[in-house]
């Protein structure tokens, strides 16, 4: 404990100064212990048997009921032998963005339900919150106490100054970086990385670090088992940087999880940082020190790339690069998400000509491509908006539904496959297609992968035999119950990349004691695809069927081989 002390103030002096640092220390230990009965005391890490599942609130409606008690009801029907952990994206009263726009992060929105909704699913489930720090709503009280001249939050927000150099900020948006707002002390121009609407926190104010804390400890006692820090890698300005994984950025996560391995040690931190992949594995520090666990963002181009193409390569020459700082370090793998596919993650990994192809199947398939600002007032692309089912199974092309599903499984189960913890959204369960009256009305790109389902008509089309939810759902629910009871897939594992054919996905994955292993091999073509070995392919798990010296593994087809657990 005494050495957990000393790291925090460490980091406290290191982001403020000896003399500050001393005296946050003491408010911070008093703030953990206001928290010491509060916290669950509890054992959590993840294994072969964990599969999160990415949900909004109310991604699932019925009439006349709370969101969240519907989505109970979905998640007890169709998740307890399949869904391990639920990521509810932000749940609180929010002005914008979908929740990403927070007014309170204390309340639940009462449209959704409340904390007594939230604790039940966690009975069953374990949880994943959203910690939004990066910004907060322009409606919250902070910002409106801000605009209304109270002294207590004139440094919550970044006010810029004619000496601001903003030069070389990165930008994930078009939109401007500086937003011009009257308060009563005059007018100011604030830093808002996101939009107008979302105001960016100022963590060079000390209260404003311990405010954020405050928050995470509330989240935990009422249920997390995972904080998500949303858009971690903007925290931390400085005049005349890029503002984009700066050390202060690293050292507050590093903070947070001294903080957690004090008072909280089950629960997990994952960074979203959507930037090349690796900027994005910086986040595991030494393996022991920072996140548990970060995003794979290179995954989901690449599984895009790999399946539109028929040609793995690029995806097993990336994953043969995977290395892990610890065993308790993990990535987070899926395909798809709230938010589109990002392009940056597979700038490094994808030739100019392969991006051009995920951008113009993008766009040629219903779908669209978001850009971002670049320093010299250009713009590049950032993001695809789409549904995975539709960029990957080009709607327009003759050829049966059953194809279109065993291709769309094949992307699911890359993410399965694959050492880390596997995470589906809830349009990916279902095989879900563009949702373009939402694009129509909200105006927003994002929208044609967020709608909302209303349960009783989702409940009818995932019991009609041959639709294409039941399809995708009772066939990706097979998988998973599978994959569930195999050791080779805990994250804790070996992982080898196998490199045998160029329309093949393959792996070896080991379990932690490595006595057991398990052979995936996954086509991405529409091809059938034959292998010769001197030894035994062992059987797959899925279908039962026994392989010798050979194995044809037929188009867009999924193999997981039980196999003696020598190399």
């Amino acid at each position: 404990m005494a050495d957990r002390t000393q790291m925090m103030k460490e980091k406290l002096v290191l982001l403020y100064g000896n003399e500050k640092g001393e005296e946050l220390l003491g408010e911070l230990t008093s703030l953990l212990n206001s928290y010491t009965q509060r916290i669950p005391k509890r054992s959590f890490d993840f294994s072969h048997r964990d599969v999160v599942l990415i949900t909004y609130g109310d991604s699932f409606r019925s009439a006349n009921e709370k969101p969240l008690l519907t989505l109970k009801q979905f998640l007890d029907r169709y998740g307890q032998n399949i869904i391990s952990t639920v990521h509810i994206l932000p749940f609180f009263p929010y002005s914008s963005d979908d929740g990403f726009s927070v007014i309170d992060y204390k309340r639940v929105d009462p449209a959704l339900g409340s904390w007594s909704h939230i604790r039940e699913i966690a009975e069953s489930f374990q949880l994943m919150f959203d910690l939004v720090i990066n910004h907060v709503s322009a409606q919250s009280t902070e910002f409106q106490e801000f605009l209304n001249g109270n002294e207590s939050y004139d440094d919550y927000f970044i006010v810029a100054g004619p000496e601001t150099d903003t030069s070389r900020v990165f930008r994930p948006r078009t939109l401007p970086l500086l937003t011009r707002v009257t308060t009563k002390r005059g007018e100011r121009l604030l830093w808002t990385t996101f939009s107008p609407d979302q105001i960016d926190l100022n963590f060079k104010n000390p209260r404003v670090l311990l405010w954020i804390i405050d928050v995470l400890l509330f989240y935990i006692s009422n249920g997390a088992s995972v904080i998500r820090l949303d858009a971690i890698a903007y925290l931390w300005k400085e005049s005349g940087t890029n503002c984009l994984h700066l050390p202060q950025t690293h050292t507050v996560v590093k903070l947070f999880r001294d903080v957690l391995e004090q008072l909280a040690p089950h629960v997990k931190i994952l960074t979203e940082t959507n930037v090349p992949h690796r900027e994005n594995i910086s986040y595991f520090g030494s393996g022991k020190d920072e996140a548990h666990m970060v995003y794979n963002f290179a995954l989901p181009p690449l599984t895009a790339y790999a399946l539109l193409s028929g040609d793995a390569t690029p995806l097993t020459l990336w994953a043969g690069t995977l290395s892990f700082p610890s065993p308790k370090t993990y990535m987070y793998n899926f395909t798809s998400s709230h938010d589109g596919i990002g392009v940056l993650p597979a700038r490094d990994l994808l030739t100019n000509d392969q991006v051009a192809l995920l951008l113009r199947e993008t766009e040629k398939r219903g779908g669209r491509v978001s850009s971002k600002l670049n320093a010299d007032g250009s713009t590049s692309p950032y993001e695809l908006n789409i549904s995975l089912f539709d960029l990957i199974s080009d709607p327009d092309r003759k050829e049966s539904l059953m194809r279109k599903v065993d291709r769309f499984i094949a992307s699911q189960a890359i993410a399965l496959s694959l050492k880390g913890v596997p995470a589906l959204y809830y349009h990916s369960l279902m095989g879900s297609r563009n949702y373009h009256e939402g694009v129509e009305h909200t105006k927003a790109a994002r929208a044609i992968n967020r709608e909302k389902l209303d349960y009783d008509r989702l409940g009818e089309e995932l019991e009609t035999a041959g639709s294409i939810r039941n399809l995708v759902y009772y066939r990706l629910a097979r998988l998973i119950e599978v994959r569930r009871e195999q050791r080779a897939f805990h994250p804790g594992g070996e992982q080898k990349i196998l490199n045998l054919h160029t329309a093949l996905f393959a792996c070896d994955r080991y379990s932690p004691d490595g006595k057991e292993r398990v052979t995936s091999l996954i086509n991405v073509s529409e091809n059938p695809v034959k292998l010769t070995t001197d030894g035994s392919w062992g059987s797959d798990l899925v279908s039962g069927r026994k392989f010798k010296d050979t194995v044809t593994v037929l188009p867009y087809e999924i193999l997981w081989l039980r196999r003696s657990p020598r190399s």
